[in-house]
């Protein structure tokens, strides 16, 4: 296993991720409040319960806070991480939202807010410790949660901490403004990322 010794992002780097961002995130905000509108009244009107699901994660140094997402499951679903939930438990609308990654947009509030950015590490539950523990003997707890990520790029879920800490980690230690870009085509129009 790995420190997060020497691993950490310049000032100047980390100001220009974070400057990027914002760039991104607010100008999509608003050109997809009208899609976010009607995938909302979708969820409301074709199962009970609220359109967002806000649910306690793990943010950057273990920090806990607040992750929006479209509510895609019936509502009264136990929090449980995705690979975990019963597969009843999504709704049809949830599926299609969960198909088009449209359930994920709401997480844009949380990247203008700092508590995430578009690409890093998703944000586990603080329920889901053995992740957790290898995240932070990995130095990965150091960035913030992201939208997506190198191991959601590559098909990897939390099912197999060690392996998406471990992914975490190399996205930790060859993070740049290119890998970022090629996660998110990768995320939204396929493709793998490779990182040597």
């Amino acid at each position: 296993m790995v420190s997060s010794v020497g691993l950490q992002a310049p000032a100047a780097g980390q100001g220009l991720k974070r400057a990027f961002d914002i760039a991104v995130a607010l100008p999509m905000l608003v050109l997809i409040s009208p899609v976010m509108l009607v995938a909302m009244l979708a969820v409301r009107l074709t199962s009970p319960g609220p359109a967002i699901f806000s649910q306690l994660r793990v943010g950057r140094d273990a920090v806990p806070f607040r992750c929006h997402k479209l509510r895609t499951m019936a509502a009264g679903t136990p929090s449980l991480p995705t690979h975990e939930a019963p597969p009843a438990a999504v709704t049809p609308v949830g599926r299609l939202l969960r198909r088009s990654k449209l359930d994920e947009f709401p997480q844009l509030w949380n990247v203008l807010r700092g508590e995430m950015s578009l690409v890093g590490p998703r944000p586990c539950l603080p329920t889901q410790t053995e992740l957790i523990e290898h995240r932070r003997h990995q130095g990965v707890l150091a960035l913030r949660p992201g939208i997506t990520g190198l191991a959601q790029a590559r098909g990897i879920d939390m099912s197999d901490p060690a392996l998406c800490a471990h992914t975490d980690w190399v996205y930790l230690r060859n993070r740049s403004a290119m890998l970022d870009l090629r996660i998110l085509r990768a995320t939204f129009f396929g493709g793998s990322v490779r990182v040597d």
